[in-house]
């Protein structure tokens, strides 16, 4: 009797286990037929157009975009040939340090003030986003309009408080046309970092600043010790992500310079942009968008594990 019930008790065991396994596979089964339509649009716009972009910086296109064949490195030895992609180069990596920097120091200092209490608080912090969700072309032209040498406000404000005495070619003067285009991607980017921190800031609490102020901390030691280390995260995220916003960002430059004068305030979207649709060369337009692709890659890689590296 006892040798029945044991066997019985096994063989159930024994029966459940193919039933279980059944089970998993399906519900396993049914979780990658969920998400195959999105891992099928991401193939669809993504990867296949970057493996397209890949076989055509290696190929010889025509004018007209038809490809002829494999020609190697030509369309990369092509750029560097030319000093113009050396001083667009340098020009995008001025572009991205000055921009992201400045806006990432301005941004906190600007979250610091509107962490505190004033009367009106919540409506400069509403305002403070307008900037950023404005259409980039509407805030170039406007920086545009601001810096034109006839009907700009500056020059007009400028000579009215007698610092010159006749208009100044903003945009046309190397020397300050590319000032001015990053002053502007700066007033751009400032307001979504403002939020990232202030938001940090909010999250930050208040108990360890009160233990700070009891051990006699300054307002700077405050800042190194606490504020720092507790916004790591958020000026992570806003770091990584202004730096492939600004380092791709065309329609700024693009509105107030187009590039010029003579090159000195493009960068490596803008010129990619005349490679391909002012001069025809597919080929070497493609070349330029790989190298974008793998300069952010690797910062991005690069930047990531520095920071998980650091919480470790």
């Amino acid at each position: 009797m006892a040798k029945q019930i044991d066997y019985s008790v096994s063989s159930g065991k024994n029966l459940k286990r193919p039933s279980s396994k059944r089970k998993f596979s399906m519900a396993g089964l049914s979780v990658y037929l969920w998400i195959l339509p999105s891992v099928i649009l991401v193939m669809v716009i993504v990867f296949i157009p970057i493996l397209e972009l890949f076989r055509t910086s290696f190929s010889e296109v025509s004018k007209s975009g038809i490809i002829k064949g494999l020609n190697g490195f030509r369309n990369y030895a092509s750029l560097f040939e030319d000093g113009t992609f050396l001083m667009v180069l340098k020009n995008t990596l001025i572009w991205t340090v000055v921009v992201v920097g400045v806006s990432t120091v301005l941004s906190m200092g600007i979250a610091h003030l509107l962490n505190q209490n004033f009367f009106g608080r919540s409506t400069v912090r509403a305002a403070i986003i307008f900037p950023w969700a404005t259409s980039l072309i509407i805030t170039a032209s406007m920086w545009k309009w601001i810096f034109d040498y006839n009907y700009g406000t500056l020059n007009l404000l400028l000579m009215n408080m007698h610092i010159i005495d006749k208009n100044y070619y903003w945009l046309a003067a190397p020397s300050s046309a590319f000032p001015v285009v990053m002053w502007a991607g700066i007033f751009d980017t400032m307001p979504f970092t403002t939020i990232v921190i202030l938001a940090g800031l909010q999250a930050i609490p208040g108990i360890l600043y009160e233990a700070a102020n009891i051990d006699g901390a300054n307002g700077f030691g405050k800042f190194v010790h606490i504020t720092l280390p507790m916004l790591k995260q958020p000026l992570t995220v806003s770091t990584v992500r202004n730096i492939i916003y600004v380092f791709n960002s065309f329609p700024i430059i693009w509105t107030i310079t187009r590039g010029g004068p003579l090159n000195q305030t493009d960068t490596a979207v803008t010129y990619l942009y005349k490679l391909a649709f002012q001069v025809n060369k597919i080929g070497p337009s493609a070349a330029v968008s790989v190298i974008i692709f793998l300069i952010l890659l690797a910062f991005s890689i690069l930047y990531v594990s520095i920071a998980l590296r650091r919480e470790d």
